[in-house]
């Protein structure tokens, strides 16, 4: 589902992610991204607040990323790990060195749709 191309532009960014507050208030956070593979995007919780509170709540995420040229919004549903293999991951990535890497963000991929 994404490509190699959509790929390059989550490791350009910027990285846009949506999730739904409490009230049904939207929630928008700047994030850095790895794709794990064509279906499965992880996301490392360094200094998150809100954001790691209203995903076990409600799993909804949009994520948007663009250059000047294309770009893309990937909806899907996240779910939010304190412990466990996917922090392990988060913890094992070299631009995550220095950080806390609390916690990982898993988000699985149901739609692209491409913005413009």
């Amino acid at each position: 589902m994404i490509t190699e191309t959509q790929n390059q532009l989550f490791e350009k960014g910027p990285v846009a992610m949506a999730t739904v507050n409490e009230d049904g208030s939207p929630n928008v956070i700047a994030v850095a991204v790895k794709v794990f593979n064509e279906t499965t995007i992880v996301i490392t919780d360094n200094f998150m607040r809100l954001t790691k509170d209203t995903i076990p709540r409600d799993g909804r995420v949009c994520l948007g990323v663009w250059t000047e040229e294309e770009g893309y919004k990937f909806i899907g549903k996240a779910q939010y790990y304190a412990e466990g293999t996917w922090v392990d991951f988060v913890k094992s990535l070299e631009e995550n060195n220095g950080y806390a890497a609390k916690g990982a963000i898993v988000v699985t991929i149901e739609k692209i749709i491409p913005l413009g």
